[in-house]
């Protein structure tokens, strides 16, 4: 059962990075499919922030073919092998999920979160350290911010908080989670790298638009860079 995981590990990569040519595009949840109709959910980045999916789909790529053909049953390899197949399956149906069923897609992508963060923390920070482990940040790193991002937009379009409340209990969420996770792999930057990424998206998207979001925004984008710094130089 063991020698199938990595062969499947590849294809599940290459099915995941072929479903957005398969289904619909999408944008964001459908505002008219909430209660309280938000046409921009504040917590949501800007659009250019989504173009990192490219290099994620090539570092997934590039992680399974080596693991596959170089790592072959590698136990460096093999332990973060089956949670990032099942994020990367999971991954795979989500686009179909999201237009059309907001809670169930949430639901999903904080299953794929979890599931890639355990991947992550199984990963060796040393061994093959830009096949192995930095592949799986940048997914994890993603991951933890669009977990937010559909919590809080879920959250805001059923009013259990205002839009702009929601933005920041997510952005502290994310905070928390991120900076956690970055302390136990201080010595890969990227997790904490792409997580700073996603939260300087919401800074542009809401800079003159919503100030308080863009301002908290920043701040924690400055202590997400701070300390993704500070752990990768005392280490």
């Amino acid at each position: 059962m063991k020698r199938l995981i990595q062969p499947a590990l590849v294809l599940a990569t290459l099915a995941f990075v072929a479903a957005p040519a398969l289904t619909p595009p999408f944008t964001g949840y459908d505002p008219a499919t909430f209660p309280v109709v938000i046409a921009r959910p504040s917590i949501q980045p800007a659009g250019y922030a989504f173009a990192i999916w490219g290099l994620i789909y090539l570092w997934l790529i590039v992680h399974s073919g080596f693991g596959l053909l170089q790592r072959r049953g590698d136990a460096g390899f093999m332990r973060p092998a089956l949670p990032l197949l099942a994020a990367i399956a999971l991954g795979t149906v989500w686009l179909a999920i999201a237009g059309a069923f907001p809670i169930i897609a949430t639901l999903t992508i904080l299953i794929m979160a979890a599931l890639a963060l355990f991947a992550y923390l199984r990963a060796d920070q040393m061994q093959d350290r830009w096949l192995l482990a930095a592949p799986l940040a940048i997914f994890a790193g993603w991951l933890t911010a669009a977990a937010a991002v559909s919590t809080g937009v879920i959250i805001a379009g059923y009013g259990l908080l205002s839009d702009t409340g929601s933005a920041i209990m997510m952005l502290i969420a994310v905070l928390l989670l991120a900076l956690t996770v970055q302390t136990k792999r201080p010595l890969m930057p990227i997790y904490g790298a792409t997580v700073f990424w996603a939260i300087i998206g919401v800074v542009v998207v809401n800079w003159g638009q919503n100030p308080t979001v863009s301002y908290a925004a920043l701040l924690g984008a400055a202590l997400m860079a701070l300390a993704t710094l500070v752990l990768r130089l005392r280490k």
